[in-house]
């Protein structure tokens, strides 16, 4: 993601919506959720483990291997949008890979749960200009978001509302290397595009992208582009977080952030909400975690990748 301003807007108002793995064994879930934040955290450390996974890197390719087969051991059909791009230092082609895990296939109508699975190539928000080449392996940009659609995934076959769902991973979201000069969002573009060319047998609903949601000190305050373009969604999804008393979860904007959700929205035409803390760790905190090398798993936790899952899981539940 891209472009973060500070925004301060009233609370949305309720406008009417235009528009090689093996998964790991659950301990006892809560009452009210079947949501396993310990689960979702495992993921995450498994795909940190892996390393910086930039697009077309050996590391991206070993993620990809395990998230294919992750998914079709949970019993979802996994399909890659494959294409390729031009790398941006060196012209040279490389392969972009999205990863689309449908559940209930048969199901014409259905919802988008999407996250972007590269990481940044490098740490370029380092204070140290020496330290910008260093080592970026994304726990929360990136890995968290995956992690939870890991986590949901577990499931999603036993889903029973009216819906089918895809798991989407975006590839290339953040291939940058010159902020100024190189594309964002290169998966969610194509993916958004060849979804607006077609005709439809299938037409998405709703969509939530999943982005810097494992942060230990969660604080997920309305993203300014979401309540544009799903005014509704964000409605129903702070509704459900009051209800379950979740305070992490703000009921004011806070950010306009350039994201994945924008071509979803934009050119796809599926109204989509961002849930994003890009407060990493907290407003008001100079030192970010934010694209440096201090992005790693201990920043993370099980509580947090569980409260934003059992949000998730709840509105899914919801819909009619």
């Amino acid at each position: 993601m891209v472009r973060i301003s500070v925004v301060r807007m009233r609370p949305v108002a309720a406008i009417a919506l235009i528009c090689g793995a093996s998964y790991i064994p659950t301990p006892t879930l809560r009452a009210d959720s079947p949501v396993d934040g310990e689960r979702a955290m495992q993921y995450l450390r498994q795909l940190c483990r892996f390393g910086p996974r930039p697009t077309g890197s050996p590391s991206m390719h070993r993620q990809r291997k395990w998230l294919v087969a992750h998914f079709e051991q949970l019993g979802a059909q996994v399909h890659r949008q494959e294409f390729q791009i031009r790398h941006p230092l060196t012209g040279a082609p490389v392969t972009v890979v999205n990863l689309i895990a449908v559940f209930h296939p048969k199901r014409a109508d259905r919802i988008l749960l999407a996250a972007h699975y590269d990481t940044r190539p490098f740490p370029d928000q380092e204070r140290d200009p020496r330290r910008r080449r260093g080592v970026f392996v994304g726990a929360n940009d990136g890995a968290s978001g995956v992690a939870l659609l890991c986590e949901l995934a577990h499931h999603l076959p036993a889903y029973g509302g009216p819906y089918g769902v895809d798991i989407v991973l975006f590839d290339a979201e953040e291939f940058v290397f010159g902020t100024n000069r190189d594309q964002y969002f290169v998966g969610a573009d194509y993916f958004a595009r060849d979804y607006a060319s077609q005709v439809q047998t299938v037409r998405y609903r709703a969509g939530i992208l999943l982005d810097m949601v494992g942060d230990a000190d969660l604080q997920i305050y309305q993203e300014k582009y979401s309540v544009q373009y799903a005014p509704t969604i964000v409605k129903d999804l702070w509704k459900i977080a009051a209800e379950l008393k979740i305070r992490e979860f703000r009921a004011r904007v806070r950010h306009e952030v350039r994201d994945d959700h924008l071509p979803l929205n934009r050119i796809a035409r599926i109204p989509t909400v961002d849930l994003i803390d890009f407060d990493y760790p907290r407003p008001g905190v100079r030192r970010s975690y934010w694209h440096t090398q201090l992005d790693t798993p201990d920043k993370c936790s099980a509580d947090s990748l569980e409260t934003v899952g059992r949000v998730v899981w709840t509105w899914l539940n919801r819909l009619r």
